[in-house]
């Protein structure tokens, strides 16, 4: 047997012995990665069950605000020490039809009394409306109200008042804190027809 024969055994015995720990290494590979996968669809569920809330605005009742085909954030953990406040934009289950997520701009507080007068929001009878310059761009018109609103609820009211579905003709006007998922927090999409 020549040398160059002994070499060839040899080199076939090594590639058989190595084929072994090759399948162990690839099975090992494809085990860690199903784990990675795993892991990371657990975290995300978790994240949009617990931590946030992921919404995509289907019409123009927040615009200029928020544009339809936007895609936001909501923070879920905002108001569990905290209620909100006049003028934070909401995410929550639909008075009318809880099987459908609205997104509208709480307006009225527990307990007090709201009113639209000529498109303009008053409070508690007051004699000034509301300053909504903020987020109001065009004129609303309209008279509504009064409106009471009932402790641990919110009456709500979306920018584009004069294309807006809110609190003013739902058969339930009032979202109850139980029934807000989140406070919206970020946009993360922008829909290209409104890109300038």
């Amino acid at each position: 047997m020549s040398t160059e024969d002994i070499r060839t055994e040899e080199e076939i015995k090594n590639k058989e012995a190595a084929e072994p720990a090759q399948k162990v290494n690839v099975g090992r590979e494809v085990l860690e990665w199903v784990i990675v996968l795993v892991i990371s669809a657990a975290l995300a569920f978790a994240l949009d069950k617990f931590i946030i809330v992921n919404a995509r605005i289907p019409s123009a009742s927040m615009e200029p605000t928020i544009m339809t085909g936007d895609r936001l954030i909501g923070n879920r953990l905002a108001y569990i020490k905290e209620d909100p406040v006049r003028g934070d934009v909401i995410i929550f289950l639909f008075p009318d039809n809880e099987k459908e997520i609205f997104i509208k701009r709480v307006i009225g507080l527990p307990g007090e009394t709201v009113q639209i007068r000529e498109g303009k929001v008053y409070i508690d009878g007051a004699s000034a409306p509301l300053d909504e310059s903020a987020y109001i761009t065009s004129p609303a018109y309209g008279d509504f109200g009064p409106f009471e609103v009932p402790e641990g609820a919110y009456f709500v009211m979306g920018d584009n008042r004069n294309n807006s579905m809110d609190s003013r003709y739902w058969n339930r006007p009032y979202v109850y804190k139980d029934k807000i998922l989140g406070k919206a927090w970020a946009r993360y999409y922008r829909h290209p027809s409104f890109i300038q």
